[in-house]
C-alpha cells in the first residue's frame, strides 16, 4: 500500500476514534467532516472549510479523501484532533454566547470561528469576556413598504432592560422602546433576504411585532446578536433567581412556520412577511418529554395535504400537514435536530418564562 492510500486509511480511522470528537465538525458539530485544518488539527465539515479559507495564515484545510498527507501532518493531526483543539480554543465561552450547529445561517458560523481561531476570544489564557453591556449602532431596518430599508440607530440599554430606536439621528426621542424581557433575536437570512439578516420579535400592546435588520459587517450584527441575548440572560437571572399546554379540536388552518433552534422556538405566522407572529411553540428536550411523530394522530386528517407530524410535548399535541412528504421529512429532521440537542442555560430559563405561553 503507498504512502497515499496508507495515510488516507489511518485519516479515517482517526475520525471513527473514540474519544477524539473528530466524528463530528469542530465547529459546527455537523456529521461525518470530510475536511480537515491541518495547522490547527481538527477536521471540520465543507461549509466550515470554507470560512477557514480566508484565514490561511491561521488555517490550511485539506480533504481528508482527495487530497495528499505527509505522514508528518497525520501524526500532527493524530496529537491534537477535535476535542483537544475545542479545550484551547473555547476554554471560556460565555453562557450568553450563541455557538452556531450545522443547520445555521453562515454569518453565524463565520463569526464563532474567527472569535475562536482568529480573535482567540476564548482561550484560557486571555482575558475572561464580559457581558457586552450598553451598545450603540445604526442598523439597517426594513420599512413599512418592505422594499427598502432605512438606517436607523439602536440604543441597548442593559441595566434597564430596554433596547430603543430611532427614527433621527438626534432630537426626537426613541420611536420604540422594546422591554427586553419581551425580545426574542433570530437570523433569518433567506426571509430578509441579506447574508446578514437579523428578526428582532417583541411584545407590543399584546400583539408580535417584528423588525428586520441587517448590518453590512457580519462582526458587528452578530455582536448586537449576542449583546441581546448577554441582556435577556441577565433578566432572566434576576427575574428568575432560584431557576431549575389541552388538545384542540379545530380545522386545519394554513399558516407560514419559521423554526428557531437557537431559541428552541417553533413561530408562526399568517403570511411569511407578516411584521405580527400569531404565536409560538416552545420545544424542549426528550428528557423533559418533547417528541416529534411521523404522521398524524389515529382518526385524524388533513384538510388538503396528507403528510403529518405531530409534535408532543408535556402539556399537549401540536398537530401539523406538509404539501408533500419531502417538506415533512425536513421539518422532521429540523425538529429531531432540536429535541436531541442539550438545553443550554439561556434555554432553560427561557423555558421557565414560556411555560403555559403557547397559543
Amino acid at each position: 500500500m503507498g504512502d497515499r492510500e496508507r495515510n488516507k486509511k489511518r485519516l479515517l480511522e482517526l475520525l471513527q476514534a473514540a474519544g477524539t470528537g473528530n466524528a463530528h465538525c469542530a465547529d459546527c458539530g455537523a456529521a461525518d467532516p470530510d475536511w480537515a485544518s491541518y495547522t490547527l488539527g481538527i477536521f471540520i465539515c465543507l461549509n466550515c472549510s470554507g470560512v477557514h479559507r480566508n484565514f490561511p495564515d491561521i488555517s490550511k484545510v485539506k480533504s481528508v479523501r482527495l487530497d495528499f498527507w505527509d505522514d508528518s501532518i497525520v501524526e500532527f493531526m493524530i496529537h491534537n484532533g477535535n476535542l483537544c483543539v475545542k479545550a484551547k480554543y473555547e476554554a471560556q465561552v460565555p453562557a450568553f454566547y450563541y455557538v452556531p450547529q450545522a443547520g445555521d445561517c453562515l454569518v453565524l458560523k463565520e463569526q464563532w470561528i474567527r472569535a475562536k481561531y482568529e480573535r482567540q476570544e476564548f482561550m484560557a489564557d486571555g482575558k475572561p469576556i464580559s457581558p457586552p453591556g450598553n451598545r450603540e449602532g445604526f442598523l439597517w431596518k426594513r420599512g413599512r413598504d418592505k422594499a427598502q430599508f432605512l438606517r436607523r440607530r439602536f440604543v441597548l440599554l442593559t441595566k434597564e432592560g430596554l433596547l430603543n430606536y430611532y427614527t433621527k439621528e438626534e432630537g426626537k426621542g426613541p420611536k420604540a422602546v422594546i422591554n427586553i424581557k419581551d425580545l426574542n433575536a433570530t437570523f433569518q437570512t433567506e426571509k430578509i433576504g441579506n447574508p446578514h439578516g437579523l428578526q428582532i420579535t417583541y411584545k407590543r400592546e399584546g400583539h408580535i411585532r417584528n423588525l428586520f435588520v441587517y448590518h453590512e459587517s457580519g462582526k458587528e450584527i452578530v455582536d448586537w446578536f449576542n449583546a441581546l441575548r448577554a441582556a435577556r440572560l441577565q433578566y432572566l437571572k434576576m427575574a428568575f433567581p432560584e431557576l431549575p399546554e389541552s388538545e384542540q379540536r379545530e380545522p386545519f388552518k394554513k399558516r407560514w412556520f419559521a423554526l428557531d433552534p437557537q431559541e428552541r422556538s417553533l413561530l408562526y405566522y399568517k403570511t411569511p412577511l407578516d411584521a405580527f407572529e400569531q404565536g409560538q411553540v416552545f420545544l424542549g428536550s426528550k428528557e423533559q418529554g418533547y417528541e416529534v411523530c411521523e404522521d398524524l394522530p389515529k382518526g385524524v386528517r388533513g384538510n388538503h395535504w396528507k403528510a403529518g407530524l405531530t409534535i408532543v410535548t408535556p402539556e399537549r399535541r401540536f398537530i401539523f400537514t406538509c404539501p408533500s412528504e419531502k417538506e415533512q421529512r425536513e421539518w422532521l429532521e429540523s425538529f429531531r435536530d432540536v429535541l436531541s440537542r442539550p438545553l443550554t442555560p439561556l434555554n432553560l430559563l427561557t423555558a421557565s418564562t414560556e411555560s403555559g405561553s403557547s397559543r
